[in-house]
């Protein structure tokens, strides 16, 4: 059995890394790392973030009770997770970063909410609400998806360079 904290903790960093994605194509687009053809493939992605951190939050509090989450642990987890985003992002740059560093950084912040998922979903059995575990399950194919995204990208932008 999977203690309660331990799945809060890993609805947390889910929900934190949805912040920090959204957070990173905003901070890359206003740094000029991201052309016009990248920002209008990535905005849908940006989106899609949003309503998952959205669709997470209302789910959790609609469990949080009959499950005994605590919601204020899975907000400080999700707040410190988005913020030790930040910091990698501003690691893996570096001082002077190009287009083709932004995208990899994309892929490799979709690779974490990808492995994140999938830790979640495998936790989420746990859980009694069905809709949570199916909810994780449907997040974690759209991650998967944009990871595929950001990596093509990523190629694609190697490859005319």
């Amino acid at each position: 059995m999977v203690e309660k904290e331990l799945i809060e903790q890993k609805i947390g960093e889910a929900i934190g890394l949805e912040i920090a994605a959204q957070k990173s194509v905003d901070e890359l687009v206003s740094k000029g790392l991201l052309k016009a053809e990248h920002e209008k493939k990535l905005r849908p992605m940006q989106e899609e973030a949003n309503t998952q951190q959205n669709e997470m939050n209302s789910l959790v509090k609609e469990i949080a009770e009959d499950e005994g989450f605590d919601i204020e642990n899975i907000n400080s987890v999700s707040n410190e997770t988005a913020l030790k985003a930040s910091k990698i992002m501003e690691t893996y740059l570096g001082e002077e970063p190009d287009t083709q560093e932004a995208l990899e950084f994309l892929c490799l912040a979709e690779g974490a909410e990808v492995t994140h998922y999938e830790v979640l979903a495998s936790v989420a059995k746990e859980v009694k609400s069905r809709k949570f575990g199916t909810k994780v399950r449907d997040i974690l194919k759209e991650e998967q998806n944009h990871l595929e995204m950001c990596t093509k990208l990523a190629k694609q932008n190697i490859n005319k360079e």
